[in-house]
């Protein structure tokens, strides 16, 4: 049940699939909305320059229709005559041919912002499957696309039939009416009706981009196993990064080693903790740690250190407060100067000893270690 759940796309998309998916041209599309901005753009246009469109088609249709007699008698004026005349009625729509292409345009920005992807332009030759286009025939989407289609067709068509038969009257005056007269009256009819009815298509937009949202963030849900996947993808996988982790312990463990037949004295809890000091008055200006572990490591430490005679202590409140307190390759702190100093002033009256013979030196006891910093007395 547990691999079931795993497999069904329960997840939101992460914004890594979402820009993964516009990378590839795969955003939410809405035709009815390019569609109803198109239309709507050039009847508003229409509409607002009617005046202006009104005596430029005139004056076209009164350029075109005129009897000239050059161009009866010469007809190689007649092709720069229709280019002429080609010109004009380019120029006289410019501006609707351009709210087109702006309206065209700028519809897809709408929902998704810029976008340019050279990868949507590559063919897909599986889409060339007749099975699966078959399935796709068949399919919850094309289901969509088919009762959207007849709602349009509805709703566009009821709207329409309602004003043709509204203006009635008006239409059948268009013959009574002068030419001039008449292309007024009809591109006032046309923009009037062609606002109508393309405002009718409000509706259908008003439901398929939100459709598509949903639709577009469907399509990329994800599995639990897609998310912890491109987690590891993202963050690293757990396990390499543990190996990794351990690799570098067991580096630095090495080197801690390494370092401690260098040290002067082992400070050990006796056997809890074991921390190695090292301290040289030529560029140092306090003892440093150079080694330190508990337990195992701790007796790994004091192994290492009688192998190369390295002096071991007991003290065991230097030694808690000494491995809670620094880290390896750090000084120890100033409130630790007296003790330590006691500990190494200890320790080369003990090499003297070794070397020279005479009085065995004390072994230090009570060492001013403060309280503070001694994890076992209890005070934070």
């Amino acid at each position: 049940m547990a691999e079931d759940s795993d497999l069904e796309k329960t997840e939101q998309p992460s914004q890594r699939k979402l820009d993964q998916a516009k990378e590839k041209g795969q955003v939410a599309r809405s035709h009815e909305l390019s569609t109803f901005s198109i239309l709507l753009a050039g009847g508003a246009t229409l509409w607002f320059m009617g005046a202006s469109l009104n005596s430029k088609m005139v004056k076209l249709l009164h350029d075109g229709l005129t009897f000239n007699h050059d161009l009866v008698f010469k007809p190689e004026l007649m092709i720069p005559h229709l280019y002429d005349l080609s010109m004009s009625m380019l120029i006289t729509f410019a501006p609707v041919l351009l709210m087109l292409f702006l309206a065209a345009f700028l519809s897809p920005l709408m929902l998704n912002g810029w976008l340019f992807s050279t990868e949507a332009l590559m063919p897909q030759f599986s889409r060339m499957n007749p099975v699966s286009g078959i399935t796709r025939m068949f399919s919850t989407h094309a289901l969509v696309e088919l009762t959207k289609a007849l709602g349009k067709a509805t709703i566009v068509g009821g709207i329409a039939t309602w004003v043709i038969w509204h203006r009635r009257d008006d239409v059948m005056q268009l013959a009574t009416l002068s030419i001039t007269t008449a292309i007024s009256q009809i591109g006032y009819l046309v923009g009037g009706s062609f606002l109508a009815i393309v405002s009718a298509m409000l509706l259908i937009v008003a439901v398929d981009v939100p459709f598509q949202l949903w639709d577009h963030n469907k399509k990329l849900m994800m599995t639990k196993e897609e998310v912890r996947q491109e987690s590891k993808e993202s963050d690293g996988n757990p396990e390499v990064k543990g190996r990794i982790r351990s690799m570098q312990r067991e580096a630095a463990r090495r080197r801690m080693m390494a370092a401690i037949p260098t040290a002067d004295v082992v400070v050990t809890n006796p056997t809890h903790y074991s921390v190695a000091l090292k301290y040289s008055d030529k560029g140092m200006s306090a003892p440093t740690v150079v080694a330190k572990g508990s337990h195992l490591i701790a007796q790994r430490i004091r192994e290492i250190a009688v192998e190369n005679h390295v002096p071991i202590l007991e003290a065991p409140p230097l030694a808690r407060a000494l491995h809670k307190h620094t880290e390896i390759g750090e000084s120890i702190p100033e409130a630790l100067y007296t003790a330590v100093a006691e500990v190494l002033a200890y320790v080369y009256q003990l090499k003297r000893y070794q070397a020279q013979g005479g009085d065995r030196p004390e072994q230090p006891d009570n060492l001013p270690v403060p309280a503070e910093l001694d994890p076992a007395s209890g005070i934070a």
